[in-house]
């Protein structure tokens, strides 16, 4: 009977030792996965915006999150095991850049909540139902690629009105590749400009340099860069070699023309990471991504180097000029 009574009395001490071990043991913190198509580099003030967004929100990495940064470095065959190891890890929330990325990472969960931090149209991409109701796991941000396109061109012909013949650079494996909505807009609109438009494809970085020399050979007048992680990494080398050849070109944001690119217009991608982490805010909040709009990036930049422009021999209207939010006139070194 005493040998009985102390055989429960241990049980009952070893029941009680692993509530109070459970009891202190802290909570667990929500881990966030971000995943980029690209570099560390191409999305350090990207990230940085993200990140200090965060730690207005009352974030701190370490402390009460944790943060997962991966980056494919432009490989998107490295992105489908990345997303299954965020998976595995059970994140709380995955963040994405670019449609591409997005579609591997909803091939690999249909209950993690993803936020989009911009990257295309997810409805053309059938990520979502619908912009006001996703339906899904996937909210954030989107951006309106096929209208920026061609606002691209048409910035393009009335900064150099002399142009005719318009290299487009895409990789058609990603976002902006053809047969995508935003080149066949294109094709539409060049008519009405009076220029024609011809397509080079780019689908890893070796293939860069192969390009310029058809652009070359095939006598076009100026150029137009669509977004894509494969390019962002390169900036600096596209950008030489379109300086190089004299190619009036537009590109598809500020820091292309900060690289020393002609010129640039498209979304304000710091805005667009700023808002990306207040998604991520509501989320571990409690909010269902099903239920949280989709918004669409409505602060878009028009940048101009004008060093750069008489580098190359153009001359930028006055009229081009005055709508610049911002105008480089020079380029330290």
């Amino acid at each position: 009977m005493v040998i009985k009574s102390i055989v429960l009395l241990l049980i009952s001490l070893a029941v009680v030792s692993v509530h109070l071990a459970d009891a202190q043991q802290p909570p667990k913190k929500p881990l966030i996965g971000v995943l980029v198509a690209g570099s560390p580099s191409s999305m350090e003030s990207r990230i940085n915006a993200f990140q200090k967004r965060l730690r207005e929100l009352g974030y701190k990495e370490g402390q009460n999150i944790i943060v997962e940064y991966h980056y494919a470095e432009g490989n998107y065959n490295r992105l489908t095991a990345i997303a299954t190891d965020l998976v595995r890890s059970q994140a709380s929330v995955i963040v994405t850049w670019a449609i591409p990325v997005t579609q591997v990472v909803k091939n690999a969960t249909n209950t993690i909540p993803i936020v989009m931090a911009g990257g295309g149209n997810p409805v053309e991409a059938g990520l979502v139902e619908s912009l006001s109701k996703p339906g899904g796991n996937i909210t954030g941000l989107a951006t309106i690629q096929n209208e920026l396109t061609g606002k691209r061109l048409e910035l393009l012909k009335e900064a150099v009105p002399k142009i005719s013949r318009v290299a487009v650079v895409l990789n058609p494996e990603g976002e902006g590749g053809v047969p995508s909505q935003a080149y066949e807009q294109l094709k539409r609109l060049a008519p009405s400009l009076k220029v024609t438009i011809e397509s080079f494809n780019v689908r890893n970085p070796n293939e860069i340099d192969k390009a310029f020399a058809a652009i070359t050979k095939s006598r076009v007048d100026g150029l137009l860069l669509e977004s894509d992680p494969i390019f962002n990494i390169n900036r600096t080398n596209i950008v030489k070699l379109a300086v190089k050849n004299k190619l009036p070109a537009i590109f598809p944001d500020r820091r292309w023309v900060e690289d020393g690119g002609m010129m640039a217009y498209g979304t304000d991608l710091i805005e667009v990471a700023r808002r990306a982490a207040i998604f991520v805010d509501k989320i571990l909040k409690g909010a269902r991504p099903a239920e949280l709009p989709i918004e669409q990036a409505s602060r878009f930049q028009l940048v101009i180097n004008l060093k750069t422009a008489k580098q190359i021999g153009v001359t930028i209207p006055q009229s081009v000029l005055f709508r610049a939010d911002k105008v480089i006139k020079d380029v330290p070194g």
